[in-house]
């Protein structure tokens, strides 16, 4: 793994979502006890490129060797909240094609009265990951985030259906919008992603990432269309949080360039494509930890060659 951040480094990006302790399971194997949830999988990824902090709520059950691998990552801490109750549970199984899943439990525990509070070292942030939670809390912690100058949202299809009031208030203070195509067609009523992306940018934001699993991505502005390739993984032991990692690795290395026009969210999207490939090699964190920048530069003119970019 790269050499941690320097932890007297100003934050230039936060990322608030669910932390959670999985139990996965695929053709292959059965795991218990995994470290898993939105925040850790995108801070994780992010932190290869920017110092990044962790919103997020754990229950008094979370071991202590959870948080050292955070730290090992040098994600900042300070807005992570602990509770009594037990963290957040999922428990999942892969269909045999490593795509498609079944959820077998959920338990939100601590997570279901999580309110999300900022710290004063967050605030002045320029760049902000609103991870996938109910709308009515990222706009709650949105309204915390004094310093943003560029905020990605991620939602899903249970927040369009039972909160697309508050979610729309969200998309008019977004400036990139990540989802799904199923997603995408779900909140527009639209079909054909182009006009899917149409009506989505005139929600308010700028930007739309359309994720399209091991298809790649599309990103949508005002001004073109980018075509982003998914890197194809020979094998692959572990899709959660791929997501997620995608959108970390990508916020963080926006956060790094310090500038975001057409040229730099392609690249950070490269980076966001290389660093989940990598995450889905095995199980939880576990790839990410043996990661070394290296790697992901290695792998990201791999795509731009397999592209032609």
């Amino acid at each position: 793994m790269k050499s941690m951040k320097s932890q007297d480094q100003a934050i230039r990006l936060w990322i608030v979502g669910s932390i959670g302790i999985d139990t996965i399971a695929t053709r292959d194997a059965r795991r218990e006890n995994l470290l898993g949830g939105s925040v850790t999988f995108a801070c994780a990824a992010a932190s290869f490129f920017t110092k990044v902090g962790a919103v997020g709520v754990v229950g008094s059950d979370f071991p202590a060797a959870f948080l050292e691998r955070y730290r090992r990552f040098g994600i900042d801490l300070s807005g992570l909240q602990q509770a009594a109750g037990k963290t957040f549970h999922w428990e999942g199984v892969y269909d045999d094609d490593m795509i498609n899943r079944r959820t077998v439990k959920t338990e939100l525990g601590v997570f279901e009265r999580f309110t999300p509070e900022l710290p004063e070292s967050y605030r002045d942030a320029p760049y902000v990951l609103l991870g996938n939670i109910s709308p009515e809390l990222q706009l709650h912690v949105l309204e915390q985030a004094r310093g943003a100058r560029f905020v990605a949202t991620d939602t899903m299809d249970l927040w369009i259906n039972i909160a697309r009031p508050a979610l729309l208030k969200v998309l008019a203070r977004t400036n990139l919008l990540t989802l799904n195509d199923g997603e995408a067609r779900l909140l527009t009523g639209c079909f054909n992603l182009r006009a899917c992306a149409e009506a989505l940018l005139k929600m308010g934001p700028e930007y739309i990432v359309i994720k399209k699993g091991e298809h790649g991505a599309l990103l949508f502005t005002r001004d073109g269309i980018a075509i982003i390739p998914a890197y194809p993984v020979k094998a692959v032991c572990d899709p959660t949080g791929a997501g997620d990692c995608y959108a970390g690795a990508f916020m963080g290395w926006l956060a790094k360039s310090g500038r975001v026009n057409l040229s730099t969210l392609r690249q950070a999207l490269l980076h966001g494509s290389a660093v989940a490939a990598f995450g889905v090699e095995d199980f939880s964190m576990a790839r990410l930890e043996s990661l070394a920048d290296a790697e992901i530069e290695a792998r990201v003119a791999e795509l731009r060659a397999m592209a032609a970019l």
